[in-house]
């Protein structure tokens, strides 16, 4: 099978594309035919050598992607061949405390695709049964593709985690982002206010298009924590809701009202930052980590975007040779939404 793998860490050029064996489904497992996979920044930092990510001869990228059902391993149910599938990122043990009581991505086994386990940038994978999920009908597969880990990870931190209600205002640092203009299509579909920020006056009007309330240059207004007080009359955001880290940090402490929630699940900007501990208890703030989601969060997700029609915005569609170009282009923060790889030989 064609896949995009890594025989070593390093830089862009560790990237090859080539063929693999094609691999087996065991007893609860399905073998996925792979017509789309969208990258991810998890896509470069396991390429780089993240703690925790392993090579053992040849490793596949990727964690998001749609296809087609190709064969069942024994003992599954309720999937047959050729249905239309969206496949979870997240592999947990399903027999331990925190995965029976539904909290599957703190289980102390848990592993991504693409870092610990083989990935989806490859026209086949093997995943357990129950990290898959019929396509929403109205999705294209790029649309599909886009669709799993952004907006898991944005519904798990707005309900599980940052307890978000309807009405709310949210504060979305970096918008153009996957997740960021995941969380921005969660908020508006369930009625919500969403203030996002950017350095690009066209991510800024592109995000108004999909029902953003209000958007900052951090550019040319830097004073974000201020302008947001103000486009609240002074109370402040309920929730900020942070892909970026170091940077945007001190914004959420100054930005969010008394009693306010600050939820985080990536480091794009840099992994370490200082934490104003006056500001964090006087005023009551919730500090919040959040990684991918439950299988009930998934298919609540499921259940909503099809409902509401949602469609993941998608930046732009690479064949997979064109690897290189497309990991490029998300690299520099030029994309708005999800880059897309279509598998599909």
């Amino acid at each position: 099978m064609r896949a995009a793998y890594i025989q070593t860490f390093g830089g862009p050029e560790a990237v090859q594309i080539g063929q693999l064996e094609k691999p087996a489904p065991k007893h609860g497992e399905v073998l996925v035919r792979i017509k789309a996979s969208a990258l991810n920044h998890l896509d470069v930092w396991v390429r780089k050598g993240r703690p925790g990510a392993e090579i053992k001869q040849a490793h596949v990228l990727g964690s998001d992607a749609a296809g087609l059902v190709e064969q069942l391993g024994e003992g599954v149910e309720g999937l047959a061949p050729g249905d239309e599938v969206v496949i979870n990122a997240g592999v947990s043990c399903m027999q331990c405390g925190w995965c029976k009581r539904g909290d599957h991505s703190e289980c102390p086994k848990f592993r991504l695709l693409g870092f610990q386990l083989p990935g989806t940038h490859a026209e086949y994978i093997v995943v357990p049964a129950v990290n898959v999920a019929h396509k929403p009908l109205h999705l294209s597969w790029p649309e599909a593709a886009a669709l799993p880990l952004a907006h898991l990870t944005a519904w798990h931190m707005l309900f599980p985690r940052a307890r978000f209600r309807v009405g709310e205002t949210v504060l979305i640092h970096g918008i153009g982002g996957g997740v960021a203009l995941a969380a921005l299509q969660i908020v508006k579909m369930t009625g919500g206010k969403a203030i996002v920020t950017s350095g690009s006056d066209e991510k800024l009007a592109r995000a108004k298009e999909l029902g953003a309330a209000h958007g900052i240059n951090y550019k040319t207004e830097p004073k974000v924590a201020e302008k947001v007080r103000e486009l609240t009359g002074g109370r402040g955001a309920d929730i900020a809701f942070d892909t970026v880290g170091a940077p945007t940090f001190p914004i959420s402490f100054e930005a969010v009202r008394r009693g306010g929630r600050i939820v985080t699940c990536g480091v794009t900007g840099g992994r370490e930052t200082t934490v104003n501990l006056q500001l964090l208890y006087w005023n009551h703030i919730s500090l919040i980590g959040s990684t991918m989601g439950s299988l009930e969060d998934f298919q609540c997700l499921l259940s909503a975007v099809g409902m509401a029609h949602l469609r993941p915005v998608v930046d732009r569609v690479y064949k997979l040779e064109q690897y290189a170009e497309a990991v490029q282009r998300m690299e520099a923060g030029a994309q708005f939404g999800k880059i897309v790889l279509d598998v599909d030989a």
